[in-house]
């Protein structure tokens, strides 16, 4: 899969490059199960046409440009980790689009023009929710008539679980109240993180990557992978930022994993006792 990091300056230059394709459109965070019906739909289109398959997603997320930074977004995953699943799901090319505050001013048939015929679309997936242009005036209903009749549109409805629809926000409001058994309902896997394993106050823990978003504080049961094998554990989230403890594990096991992923499975105790406090601060000190 090539990815492709588009801006206004190297626009034409990409324009210039692209093949007839069909491509899926969304800002993708999580890639849930409602983001994999669209790239799937998208899928089925480009071999029935015998054209590339592209994914185009955003970067930052509008909100926070919208905003002016005023509000955050915490994001599931960082773009390197979507780019894995786009390639695992068959996409032959990621556009990621830096939005920016001239993005956000394109009217809607000015988006369709330039970054989806200009890229080669015949056919365009997206959610049924998805909008684009200026104040996100466009839509699916609209984007055939933005494109002059030149793109076919197929929009995909609602995905639902447990009559609620399937969404990044859905999935970060279920991962801050500690809810990771409900995940795989919504991204058809457990929730995962990566980082780097070092020693922190004499105790097991992980520095995680930016872009990932940690539960709320209490006790988890995790697997911990690595290169080499992986190992089931129990984790400590406390308020600190971009930090997990790992009391369990030993001096050597902390030399040997380094870089992990980290797959929360499910919470066992939610806000921190003592006992636990004491386990991230003594296991490893005689060690």
């Amino acid at each position: 899969m090539k990815t492709v990091y588009l801006n206004p300056e190297n626009l034409q230059r990409y324009q210039q490059q692209a093949g007839p394709c069909v491509i899926a459109l969304g800002f993708f965070d999580g890639v849930h199960k409602g983001h994999q019906q669209v790239i799937q739909a998208a899928r089925n289109v480009a071999r029935e046409k015998g054209v590339s398959l592209a994914v185009m997603s955003f970067f930052p997320h509008p909100k926070e440009v919208l905003t002016n930074g005023s509000q955050q977004v915490d994001y599931l995953m960082p773009v390197k980790e979507k780019q894995r699943i786009f390639k695992e799901l068959g996409v032959d090319i990621a556009y990621i689009v830096e939005f920016n505050s001239s993005f956000s001013a394109l009217s809607p048939e000015q988006f369709v023009q330039k970054y989806l015929l200009g890229l080669g679309a015949i056919h365009a997936v997206a959610g049924f929710d998805f909008t684009y242009g200026c104040r996100g005036a466009g839509n699916m209903k609209r984007m055939k008539e933005d494109s002059g009749g030149l793109l076919e549109v197929t929009q995909i409805e609602k995905i639902a679980a447990d009559n609620e629809k399937i969404s990044s926000t859905l999935i970060r409001k279920t991962i801050r109240a500690g809810e990771m058994d409900k995940i795989p309902t919504y991204l058809g896997e457990y929730y995962s993180i990566k980082g780097q394993m070092l020693l922190k106050k004499h105790t097991a823990a992980v520095q995680v990557e930016p872009y990932y978003l940690l539960p709320a504080p209490g006790v988890y049961e995790v697997r911990i992978k690595s290169r080499f094998d992986y190992k089931q554990a129990e984790v400590i989230v406390t308020e600190e930022p971009g930090l997990i403890y790992l009391p369990s594990l030993n001096k050597r096991e902390v030399s040997r994993y380094r870089y992990v992923t980290v797959e929360w499975k499910r919470c066992l105790s939610k806000g921190l006792s003592s006992r636990y406090y004491y386990a991230s601060e003594k296991a490893l000190s005689t060690g």
